[in-house]
C-alpha cells in the first residue's frame, strides 16, 4: 500500500509497528512524533522512520493512517487535537493503549470528520523499552485486538489490517467492555498480585534478614512483571479501575475461602484448590504470545567454577544462537549457582536446550 503513515509515539511499540509497516509496504512514507525530540531523532537514524514530524499537528493533516502509541492518557489527548484539524478524507486513525473504553469513549468526538477510528491493541511486548528495542517480529503470531468505532465500516477494518499485516498479528475484534474485562484478568490483574507479593516479601525482610536470597529463584520468575514501569501500571490500574475492584472483590472472596479450607485442614478441598489450578494452567497454549510478553528463559545448575559461563555462551555462540540477557541466580549456600539465560523467541531456546544437553554435562531446564 501507498500513503503517508504518521506513528505518534515512538517507543517500543510504535517503533516496531513503524518497522513492520514499512517491511510490509516500502512505498509508504512513515513520519514520526515524539513528545521526547531525542526518541524521534533517534528512529530516524536507525531508520525506523522515514522523517521527523516538525509538529503533531502538521503531520496528523498529511496522514492516510495516523497510530497513536502513547500512554492511554495522552492518546486521549492526541484524539482531542485531532478533532480540531482538518484531515484527509477518509483517514484511518488507530492506537495501541492497552485500555479502550476511555480511548474509544474520545474518539466519538471525531465522528462527521470523515475519520475512520478503529482501536488497537497488539498484546505483546518486551522486557527491553523505547525505539532502540523496536523489532519487526515483535508481534509475530500474537493477539492483535481490534476495537471499532460506531459506524466503522468493513472495508475500513480490513484497510487497517491491510496496512498491519506487517505485524504477522492474529487480528481479533471485540468491543471497549469487553477489551477491558479480558486484559483486566489476563493482564491488569496479575500486575497488581506480583506487586502485591513482592510488597509481602518486602515486609517479611525486616523480620528475615535472607529473605532477597531467597527469593532470587521461583519468588523473582513469579513476579517479574512488578518490575514493570511503576508510572504505566498506575495509570492503567487506575484507568480500568471498574474491572480491576470487581476482580479484587471476587480475588477477596477466593481467599477467604480458602482461609476457611486451611483453618478446617481440609486436605480435599485444598488439594482441589491447587489441582484445579495446575489443570487450567497446563491446558494454556504454550507458544501462543498472550497480554504479558513472555521471557523466553533457560536456566543451567553451574559449579562455581572459573570458566564455566564462557564455556556455556561459547556452545551457543558457536551455534549461532543470540542471548538478549544472562545472569546467574545465586540460590543456595552451597558452591551451586543457577544460569539464567534469556533468548529471543522460544525457536532459540529450544535449539540452546538442546545444544547444551548435548554437548556439556550440566542441569538444563
Amino acid at each position: 500500500m501507498k500513503g503517508t503513515v504518521l506513528a505518534a509515539g515512538l517507543g517500543l511499540i510504535g517503533g516496531s509497528l513503524c518497522i513492520s509497516i514499512k517491511k510490509a509496504h516500502p512505498d509508504s512514507r512513515i513520519i514520526g512524533y515524539d513528545s521526547k525530540k531525542s526518541e524521534q531523532k533517534l528512529a530516524k537514524e536507525l531508520g525506523i522512520i522515514d522523517e521527523e514530524a516538525a509538529s503533531f499537528e502538521e503531520a496528523a493533516e498529511a496522514a492516510d493512517l495516523i497510530i497513536l502509541a502513547a500512554p492511554v492518557n495522552a492518546i486521549v489527548g492526541l484524539i482531542e487535537k485531532l478533532g480540531n484539524l482538518t484531515l484527509r478524507e477518509n483517514v484511518l486513525i488507530t492506537d495501541a493503549g492497552s485500555v479502550k473504553s476511555p480511548i474509544m469513549e474520545a474518539s466519538k468526538q471525531l465522528a462527521g470528520k470523515g475519520a475512520a477510528f478503529i482501536g488497537g491493541h497488539p498484546m505483546a511486548g518486551s522486557h527491553k523499552s523505547g525505539v532502540q528495542a523496536a523489532k519487526d517480529l515483535l508481534f509475530e503470531n500474537a493477539y492483535y485486538i481490534l476495537t471499532p468505532g460506531d459506524g466503522t465500516s468493513p472495508e475500513e477494518i480490513a484497510a487497517l489490517q491491510r496496512w498491519l499485516e506487517g505485524t504477522r498479528a492474529k487480528f481479533l475484534a471485540l468491543n471497549a467492555r469487553e477489551h477491558d474485562e479480558l486484559t483486566g484478568v489476563v493482564s491488569h490483574f496479575p500486575h497488581l498480585i506480583a506487586s502485591s507479593l513482592v510488597h509481602t516479601a518486602k515486609t517479611a525482610e525486616g523480620q528475615f534478614p535472607y529473605i532477597s536470597r531467597l527469593a532470587a529463584g521461583g519468588f523473582k520468575d513469579t513476579t517479574r512483571i512488578a518490575s514493570a514501569d511503576p508510572q504505566m501500571w498506575s495509570d492503567i490500574t487506575l484507568q480500568n479501575s471498574q474491572v480491576l475492584l470487581k476482580l479484587l472483590d471476587e480475588w477477596k472472596e477466593s481467599m477467604s475461602s480458602l482461609i476457611e479450607k486451611i483453618e478446617a485442614k481440609n486436605n480435599g478441598s485444598v488439594f482441589r484448590f491447587f489441582s484445579e489450578a495446575k489443570v487450567f494452567r497446563d491446558g494454556l497454549p504454550m507458544k501462543s504470545k498472550g497480554a504479558i510478553p513472555a521471557f523466553y528463559d533457560l536456566y543451567v545448575d553451574i559449579p562455581d567454577h572459573p570458566g564455566v559461563i564462557a564455556e556455556i555462551t561459547g556452545v551457543l555462540a558457536r551455534e549461532q544462537i543470540s542471548l538478549t540477557n544472562i545472569r546467574v541466580l545465586e540460590m543456595r549456600e552451597d558452591a551451586v549457582g543457577r544460569l539464567v539465560i534469556s533468548f529471543q523467541n522460544n525457536m532459540d531456546l529450544e535449539r540452546g536446550k538442546k545444544v547444551l544437553i548435548q554437548q556439556t554435562s550440566y542441569e538444563v531446564f
